[in-house]
């Protein structure tokens, strides 16, 4: 099976939409939140494209509920996913028996890699090299420095956001395209869907620490609560901190209220000598 990248504008979605949606994408970070982290700059970029696939409202308030879920990824290359999103939007719409659910999976199971290859090549090297640059010129007074800086950190940025665009929507249009009709998009949504969990999964890990300090025994023999949980089981705190709180969500609960709720209660267990650092 062979794939073409090149976007064809076949359908309902052209180049000027896929254009809109980058320049949208640019103040991606500026509604960036502790609840769900990118989903507002995500949304907001693809509205156009959803009003424009989706002029009923219900249908409309649908699409735009399952692009407001938790999504983060490095700013740079978010049309990627954008475009891949868009792309499996019109699918979506213009083939009824396309599955809907794959939309949210394959955008999950592209999160993390594109994040970390995202951060490795803007935040751990083009960065360091405009600012090393930059700075070496700053130094003996050039006014160069900071305009180097800029142009050398800015130039590449702004290149993979607008060719980014369209290579993902090349990607959704056409690939997704043929491996529906190939009979392995059943497949590919179901392993995307797991691959999404688990990246979910992992940041909750990452993101989330739980100390217990309390001491069990006398003298060198004492132990802390925390280490018998880690000997148990490591992460078993975090694992049912994670299961409290997807309790109290079911239970329809403001995400806000429960930060409060964790807030409190972290501050009032610090403060007895129960959770530390």
């Amino acid at each position: 099976m062979s794939f073409s990248f090149k976007p064809q504008y076949n359908k309902i979605l052209n180049k000027k939409d896929i254009q809109n949606m980058f320049w949208r994408s640019i103040p991606y970070e500026h509604s960036w939140n502790y609840e769900r982290m990118g989903n507002v700059g995500f949304t907001w970029a693809l509205l156009p494209i959803l009003k424009k696939l989706y002029p009923k409202k219900k249908d409309l308030s649908i699409a735009m509920k399952r692009h407001l879920e938790l999504y983060n990824v490095t700013p740079y290359i978010v049309t990627l996913p954008l475009g891949i999103a868009a792309a499996m939007e019109e699918t979506n719409v213009t083939d009824k028996s396309f599955d809907e659910k794959s939309i949210s999976g394959v955008k999950l199971a592209l999160m993390g890699p594109l994040a970390g290859i995202g951060d490795a090549f803007f935040w751990g090297t083009l960065r360091i090299l405009a600012t090393g640059i930059g700075t070496s010129l700053a130094l003996k007074g050039n006014i160069l420095g900071p305009i180097l800086f800029f142009l050398v950190f800015n130039i590449p940025h702004y290149l993979m956001r607008y060719y980014g665009s369209f290579l993902g929507y090349g990607l959704g249009s056409n690939v997704i395209t043929q491996v529906q009709s190939s009979g392995i998009m059943d497949t590919v949504t179901k392993y995307a869907s797991i691959i999404g969990m688990m990246v979910v999964g992992a940041m909750s890990k990452e993101m989330v620490s739980v100390n217990f300090i309390t001491k069990i025994g006398l003298g060198k023999n004492s132990t802390t609560v925390q280490s018998l949980l880690d000997g148990i089981f490591p992460g078993l705190a975090t694992l049912g901190l994670f299961g409290i709180m997807y309790w109290m969500l079911k239970k329809k609960m403001n995400p806000l209220l429960i930060m409060l709720i964790i807030l409190i209660v972290s501050i009032g267990a610090a403060y007895f000598k129960i959770l530390g650092a």
